[in-house]
């Protein structure tokens, strides 16, 4: 288990700078991650890699490491012929390099926590689902499929479980549920589009889910965009009174056809600005956002 203090009392004390992208990091390193189990792959084949990426991140300025479990699954990795014993030892190793990371950071001289990432059903399809939700299963059988993931991680000692990336209320219920009696704190963080879960709930519903699980220490949204994270992060410390979990997109548009990222970052360190203002404590950056931006975040985040 961590030595650090709790993540709670430090959010209690002021903003803490959550780190970018795996995956950005990753491929800007030359790894190729055009496989179902993107960045969980080498926690297989190849985890000094994953090691090397969270390192640059807290060498940038960040606090908090979400660990490459966010496609690792056992179904997932069954697909690959990988039995559930050698997956359980994929997902501790996980937190294992974050940890590992954490040790190896040259001067940071401030705590650094590690967030296990417990990514959404659709992320184990590897077909985009997660942007849309609604996968056609019940709570319990969600609930069923995250449970021993979770259990695995939190037994693995992390700081904090990252619930990210969530579409839509079933399966925040479904996790809300699975992280009950775990032991470990856990942040509740959606993709959100407009006003709205992904799969076009109100997000004012679907933060209200979690005001009053006290294992949840922030809710938020990720992998958004910037403009979107605008309007969430106010609602989210409106709805639920606490602290509020942030971290968008580049801002930058995805073209399927050309496959490839087109327009212009929209994330800037104003909108850092704005977002502590309206009650974000944890804040930091996904897909396309890399170790320069975490720098300008923390930065900004530790400015007096």
């Amino acid at each position: 288990m961590s030595t650090t203090p709790a993540l709670a009392d430090a959010l209690a004390g002021g903003a803490v700078v959550l780190d970018g992208g795996m995956s950005n990091q990753l491929a800007a390193a030359g790894h190729d991650l055009g496989d179902e189990l993107w960045s969980a792959r080498l926690l297989a084949e190849d985890p000094e890699a994953v090691t090397g990426a969270h390192l640059a991140y807290f060498e940038a300025g960040a606090d908090v490491a979400i660990t490459a479990s966010y496609q690792a699954t056992f179904e997932g990795f069954a697909r690959r012929g990988t039995g559930r014993e050698r997956t359980a030892e994929l997902l501790a190793l996980s937190v294992e390099c974050a940890r590992t990371a954490a040790r190896r950071a040259r001067g940071p001289h401030r705590p650094l926590w590690v967030a296990a990432s417990v990514g959404p059903y659709g992320a184990m399809l590897a077909d985009g689902s997660e942007y849309r939700g609604r996968y056609g299963l019940t709570v319990s059988e969600l609930e069923r499929f995250h449970r021993p993931r979770a259990e695995v991680l939190a037994a693995a000692g992390p700081d904090v479980l990252a619930l990210e990336t969530v579409p839509d209320t079933d399966e925040a219920e479904a996790l809300l549920r699975v992280v009950r009696g775990l032991g470990v704190p856990a942040w509740l963080s959606y993709s959100a589009a407009g006003d709205r879960t992904r799969a076009g709930q109100p997000l004012e519903e679907a933060f209200a889910l979690a005001a009053d699980a006290d294992e949840v220490i922030a809710v938020g949204v990720n992998c958004c965009a910037p403009e979107d994270a605008d309007r969430a992060v106010a609602l989210a410390a409106r709805v639920t009174g606490k602290p509020v979990v942030v971290y968008p997109n580049s801002g930058e548009t995805w073209d399927a056809r050309a496959r490839a990222w087109t327009g212009r970052p929209t994330f800037t360190a104003g909108r850092v600005t704005r977002w502590r203002e309206s009650g974000a404590r944890l804040i930091g950056g996904c897909c396309r956002v890399g170790p320069e931006t975490i720098s300008a975040i923390a930065g900004t985040v530790r400015a007096p």
